[in-house]
């Protein structure tokens, strides 16, 4: 007999959000990409692909770390030093660039929040970060290995460790904002910012924090990072028509796309929230976290695993499965995955699928490893706030096993529809899972 899921003690809300995506450098010009159906992948540029099977990734264009904010922060209160840019020049080249994206979504979700205007009244030992990153910092050491090896110990920068650290983004954050509560990163592969997401609201819920900036980043589009996932066949090598390479459900795809981005929320305990006047998107009712303990690169058989984090999440949150309207799906448009998740979303939501859209942002975005939980809580957020449901592109022959499923994947197009109930899944590497569970705020 399974023990009933506690739902959480103290309210949680999502009040600000940052990304710097493929499809946009910053949330809003990403989630008009998404409503659009509008691809971010397109050739690598990243180093030479001539003799790589795999050509094509999701790259963020003409972002610039050193880019001067709109209007200086004062996190430290008026007394102390204003932050008019996420980086400086000198302090850029300590960190990888998982972290200067990061660090860029963290500073945009934060200044959406309006924390800002009220750090003379917070209490910075309350406000903490949770950002994790898959693979980290593979860039910087496939670079620094060929310093290494052409010039020896001596042309090892000394910032080496804090460029490929995981946990440096979560750490420069904390710095930049000066949040002094908890500061932690989670690596769970490509459920990394789903559970970071997850584990910030249980931090607020118990009681450990009133804020937390959560989410997550990656920037893997290397030689060695394409060229591994090539060899394990999980790449789409539709190298001709990169626009429609990421094509969830569809019968005809053949892999996922690798993309890099950030993508971070602001999360906050309701009351404190209300008490400042703050913008609410929604609110993250539930989260779940579960293994396969079945295989370390495919889901169990029908997502069994997957079913139980859905039906925890919705415990949680105190919902049931005809209150959701949406499911923003992991859908990384691998042949087995994708079935394997609609069969174990058609299970979940069986009584419910008439009034059901899923739909997998992944299409565009391509994904984002450790930012691809938040990416898809972002579009379950969004659709809740904004009233539109994001498409799947590229489904333009739909999958007969995933068609038998009798589920609205929404191809091709954003649906318009008020969205009350909203779950978000990311799974990943080891057989382990997430699902967050958002509604609108009541």
């Amino acid at each position: 007999m399974s023990n009933p899921v506690p739902q959480l003690r103290r309210r949680v809300v999502v009040t600000g959000l940052g990304a710097v995506t493929p499809c946009g450098l910053n949330a809003a010009a990403t989630w008009e990409s998404l409503i659009t159906g509008k691809s971010g992948i397109g050739p690598i540029t990243r180093f030479d692909t001539t003799e790589c099977p795999v050509k094509i990734a999701g790259e963020v264009k003409d972002f610039d770390p050193l880019k001067p904010l709109a209007a200086p922060l004062h996190p430290r209160g008026a007394a102390g030093e204003a932050v008019t840019a996420v980086f400086n020049g000198k302090d850029a080249k300590k960190f990888g660039r998982f972290t200067h994206l990061g660090c860029a979504a963290a500073v945009e979700a934060y200044v959406d929040s309006g924390l800002d205007a009220h750090r003379a009244t917070l209490n910075s030992d309350r406000m903490g970060v949770n950002l994790g990153v898959g693979l980290g910092g593979l860039p910087e050491i496939e670079a620094t290995h060929e310093t290494w090896r052409k010039e020896g110990f001596r042309k090892i920068s000394p910032f080496f460790i804090i460029q490929i650290a995981p946990n440096l983004l979560a750490g420069q954050a904390s710095l930049l904002l000066d949040f002094r509560g908890p500061n932690m990163a989670v690596a769970s592969a490509c459920a990394t910012s789903g559970h970071s997401l997850g584990e910030s609201a249980a931090a607020i819920a118990r009681g450990d924090a009133e804020v937390m900036i959560a989410g997550g980043a990656e920037s893997t589009i290397t030689p060695l990072a394409i060229g591994a996932f090539a060899q394990m066949r999980a790449l789409s090598k539709r190298n001709d028509d990169p626009t429609h390479a990421s094509r969830p459900y569809d019968a005809n795809r053949d892999g996922f796309v690798l993309s890099e981005g950030a993508v971070v929320f602001v999360l906050e305990e309701y009351e404190h929230a209300k008490q400042r006047g703050a913008k609410i998107y929604a609110e993250l009712r539930g989260y779940a976290a579960t293994a396969d303990a079945h295989h370390l690169s495919s889901l169990a058989p029908a997502a069994e695993g997957s079913q139980r984090s859905m039906r925890a999440a919705l415990a949680q949150a105190g919902m049931s499965p005809d209150e959701v309207q949406y499911v923003s799906a992991h859908a990384t448009s691998t042949p087995a995955g994708d079935a394997e998740e609609g069969a174990a979303i058609a299970s979940v939501f069986a009584a419910n699928k008439a009034n059901l859209n899923v739909s997998g942002v992944k299409s565009m975005t391509g994904h984002l490893l450790g930012a691809a939980g938040s990416m898809g809580a972002f579009a379950a957020v969004m659709a809740i706030k904004g009233g539109v449901i994001p498409p799947t592109i590229n489904t333009e022959n739909l999958d007969p096993a995933c068609e038998a499923l009798g589920l609205n994947f929404t191809p091709g197009q954003a649906v318009r529809r008020t969205v009350n109930g909203a779950l978000a899944n990311s799974f990943g590497f080891g057989g382990t899972n997430a699902s967050l569970v958002f509604s609108a705020v009541r």
